[in-house]
């Protein structure tokens, strides 16, 4: 089951809290998604810890109910996703923050598909390699650089 884990890291040069804000906020995601999968979300669904779900819109058109299950504030945020108001199906996606020291963060991007049994889902999450997590982490890096702008 372990090539049913992939992930990236690297460090990014800007403070664990700067990081977390971008990825905490569903609005911003969409501006550092790899996977180009993410078309919008609405305002205000800042996520602050275990139990919340946001919404998110993907450019098929389909909306992603996402449920919080992990949450240490500027160090963990973890969510699977489902079909508006269905259970979700078993994959998970996370993000780990390590501080360096006050400026350079180790970032971890996860992708965790160990419970996920859904065949059409299967072909999907068997091609969300590590590559397209780091185009994730890295256009994040890029933005988290930049001040977040």
């Amino acid at each position: 089951m372990s090539d049913r884990i992939v992930s990236s890291s690297r460090e990014i040069a800007a403070p664990a809290l700067a990081i977390f804000d971008l990825i905490a906020d569903p609005a911003r995601q969409p501006e550092w998604d790899g996977n180009d999968n993410l078309s919008r979300a609405d305002d205000d669904q800042r996520v602050n810890g275990v139990g919340d779900t946001f919404l998110m819109h993907n450019t098929s058109g389909r909306v992603r109910e996402n449920h919080v299950v992990e949450f240490q504030e500027a160090r963990v945020i973890a969510w699977k996703p489902s079909e508006e108001g269905k259970p979700p199906p078993g994959h998970l996606w996370r993000w780990e923050l390590e501080p360096i020291d006050d400026g350079h963060t180790r970032v971890t991007h996860t992708y965790d598909w160990t419970d996920l049994e859904d065949e059409n889902r299967l072909a999907r999450a068997r091609a969300t390699t590590s590559d397209k997590l780091a185009a994730s982490v890295d256009r994040l890096a890029a933005l988290a650089e930049s001040g977040g702008q």
